[in-house]
């Protein structure tokens, strides 16, 4: 089986560097890019595993692209940025990203997170359902969309679908935050579980959830989640 693959954005070469150098050293396989042009272009010939992103890019906003990589790529997306305000990260979280690490960093916790997001392995494809069906909503996984009652399909990211995914295979019990640290990787501390929280938000906003009294996401506080649909798979 080939090593995991790492893309990485950013326009400072010492950075693209030090970064290469680092995942190489890991074991990972590396390609970088200086400009966002160059990196789009390559996405139509591979697909990564993990995409390292820059924000401060000079030919396209960072933010942008964060987001449209988390609603048609399949790849863990990491922002790594010189933007360090409490509400940076957390656009960058509410747009999809499913990390967030902030410069000057240490190579080895990059390396870690990485691991972290990738350490749990794939189930077999014939173990894992590509749609689910629950209380007039389907999830197709394969193409990212929820579809509603009335045809209608409403987009969601990668990161977003891990964590319905996380719900609909354990529909009426309750996760802990710890389940989903364990099931869905990442570094335990404020930084996964306002990520969690922004996900789980923006699942209930699609799927038409009053915040104050959500049907299907509940929140048991102290506790974790339960997700109360009735789902069928396939």
């Amino acid at each position: 089986m080939s090593s995991p693959h790492i893309a990485i954005l950013d326009d400072e070469p010492e950075i693209r560097q030090v970064l290469a150098h680092a995942l190489q050293d890991a074991g990972f396989q590396t390609s970088t890019y200086g400009r966002a042009a160059e990196f789009e272009a390559a996405l139509k010939r591979m697909t990564p595993d993990v995409c390292l992103v820059d924000l401060g890019l000079p030919d396209r906003d960072g933010l942008a692209l964060v987001h449209r990589l988390a609603l048609e790529s399949g790849a863990t997306i990491i922002i790594i940025s010189g933007r360090a305000q409490v509400q940076d990260r957390v656009t960058g979280l509410e747009l999809g990203a499913d990390d967030y690490i902030i410069k000057p960093f240490d190579p080895a916790e990059v390396v870690a997170r990485i691991r972290a997001r990738l350490r749990k392995p794939a189930p077999a494809p014939e173990a894992r359902a590509a749609r689910a069906s629950f209380n007039g909503w389907t999830a197709e996984f394969d193409r990212y969309v929820l579809i509603d009652a009335d045809a209608q399909e409403i987009p969601f990211s990668h990161a977003e679908g891990e964590v319905l995914r996380l719900f609909l295979e354990s529909p009426k019990r309750l996760i802990s935050r710890a389940q989903m640290l364990d099931a869905l990787g990442g570094a335990a501390g404020d930084s996964f579980d306002r990520a969690m929280d922004v996900r789980i938000s923006r699942l209930r906003t699609k799927l038409n959830e009053d915040p104050r009294n959500p049907r299907l996401i509940k929140t048991i506080y102290g506790a974790g989640y339960i997700f109360l649909g009735d789902v069928q798979w396939g």
